[in-house]
């Protein structure tokens, strides 16, 4: 099965209350097998617009990193983050 990755781009507005954004998602990464490959950190941006923060997310598979964004857990933490933040976030099925 192959595995599934979020693909987030984020400009978050509050630096304070996106760390409540983070505290909150933890317990969906953990119940969803997240790991982070890549969080925040230096950028080059090579075309079309940037933003300040890239993550990337690897899940088990696809239908995990689909269910971890469905799921009441992480419902909770979205709210937080559409407030005070503007982004993309896309699912990517592995090869």
């Amino acid at each position: 099965m192959a595995k599934g990755y979020w693909i987030a781009r984020v400009d978050s507005h509050d630096a304070e209350r996106y760390k409540d954004y983070v505290a909150a998602a933890k317990p969906a990464f953990e119940k969803y097998g997240a790991v982070f490959l890549a969080r925040g950190g230096a950028t080059t941006s090579l075309e079309g617009q940037a933003r300040a923060r890239n993550v990337v997310i690897e899940f088990p598979s696809a239908q995990a990193a689909i269910d971890c964004y469905n799921s009441p857990e992480y419902q909770i933490a979205a709210k937080i983050r559409q407030e005070i933040a503007d982004g993309e976030l896309i699912v990517v099925e592995g090869v």
